[in-house]
């Protein structure tokens, strides 16, 4: 019985952490990265002067959320164009 009862504490203390959840909200194209006891991204900001204006005089940065819906194709920016040939 004191096996079964430890298994159990066990498997209860491994399960027991922080629930994982999406870290870029796909409907704000930035996000703001706070640097607190871990990395925690709030993506509601709709321009990086806004996001700059929330960060400012705090552990934070401002970036662009590159799972942003409306977001272009990967590969097809203007960082890197096509060869059209």
């Amino acid at each position: 019985m004191r096996i079964l009862t430890l298994a159990i504490l066990a498997i209860g203390m491994v399960s027991i952490g922080p629930a994982a959840s999406q870290t870029y909200d796909p409907a704000f194209p930035v996000c703001l990265r706070l640097y607190d006891r871990t990395i925690y991204y709030e993506c509601s900001y709709t321009s990086l002067p806004q996001c700059n204006a929330s960060a400012s005089g705090r552990s934070a940065q401002c970036v662009i959320n590159p799972y942003f819906a409306s977001a272009q194709e990967r590969g097809l920016s203007a960082a890197s164009p096509r060869l059209l040939r």
